[in-house]
């Protein structure tokens, strides 16, 4: 029979060694409100959307991925990571094989009803949805905790707020122009005032002609446009480098972004994925309505 002396020892060890193991665990609150915790730092890592992609290699984590969604393309090692299907149906059989300990879920984009069930089978998941310019940077300092990466993460997180901070006070007092964002074709999508890309035309002076629609993202057709008719239309494309979206509205010469030629592109994941690339489209988007207000 153990001494009290003795016991007590063992007792004291024990809850030192609870106290211990309770400390090493890794926790954040993610975009979904709930707190994810992970027994030590992210060593396999799959992300669910191409910008959890990129804001992980963005937060140093890169080398921790195993595995993306297609359309994952940026940076270039991105384009080599297995793919486990797209964003809106992934292979659970393969996200499984490939034993991750952290996903990062994408909450309005990815099938909830796959998420719960890997989440069922006790995979940890993080659940993203960055709605604000500041989403950016406090993701990137939270995927840096998951996965270790703190210090670069944490680098890459002010560098980014510097940047947004630098933009807005250069274009606080830019004369207002009238915009309508363009995110798809067939059928015609717009944003309202909640999406980032808003928040990107607000920091350039811009004022999204449809921003008081109820969706986030919505439908919209030829004749609304006519009828907010605004000063500069900003279009993506199907790629990078493509302006096709542009060219369907020179037919509408009625249009004031038209009659003065202020039919502008940029880039689809620099303005549309909410990663510190933001910052390029921004850019971009600022000096396209400085060459309207300059059109006039």
């Amino acid at each position: 029979m153990r001494s009290p002396l003795k016991l007590i020892h063992a007792l004291l060890l024990g809850c030192a060694l609870f106290a211990a193991n309770a400390h090493s665990e890794i926790c954040v609150t993610d975009d979904s409100g709930a707190q994810l915790c992970l027994p030590k730092a992210a060593q396999r890592i799959i992300a669910l959307s191409p910008g959890a992609t990129e804001l992980v290699y963005a937060a140093g984590a890169g080398d921790k991925l195993v595995a993306a969604v297609s359309f994952s393309d940026y940076p270039d090692a991105a384009k080599k990571l297995p793919r486990v299907g797209s964003y809106n149906r992934f292979d659970q059989e393969a996200i499984l094989a490939l034993k991750p300990d952290l996903l990062i879920g994408w909450l309005s984009g990815n099938p909830r009803e796959q998420l719960s069930q890997l989440q069922a089978l006790g995979m940890p998941i993080y659940y993203s949805e960055l709605r604000a310019f500041e989403d950016v940077a406090s993701s990137l300092e939270r995927f840096g905790i998951l996965a270790g990466t703190a210090d670069t993460a944490n680098t890459a997180a002010a560098t980014f707020r510097i940047g947004v901070d630098n933009l807005r006070a250069r274009y606080s007092d830019a004369a207002p122009v009238s915009v309508f964002q363009q995110i798809w074709i067939n059928p015609l999508m717009t944003v309202n005032n909640e999406h980032i890309i808003s928040e990107a035309t607000r920091i350039c002076g811009g004022v999204n002609v449809f921003g008081d629609l109820p969706n986030l993202t919505a439908r919209i057709d030829n004749e609304a446009v006519l009828a907010a008719n605004p000063e500069a239309i900003i279009a993506g494309g199907m790629g990078e480098e493509n302006h096709d979206w542009l060219k369907d509205w020179r037919r509408f010469s009625g249009l004031t972004a038209v009659r003065r030629n202020n039919l502008f592109f940029i880039p689809p994941s620099t303005i549309q994925r909410p990663t510190p690339r933001l910052l390029q489209g921004t850019t971009m988007l600022c000096e396209h309505l400085d060459t309207a207000r300059g059109r006039r």
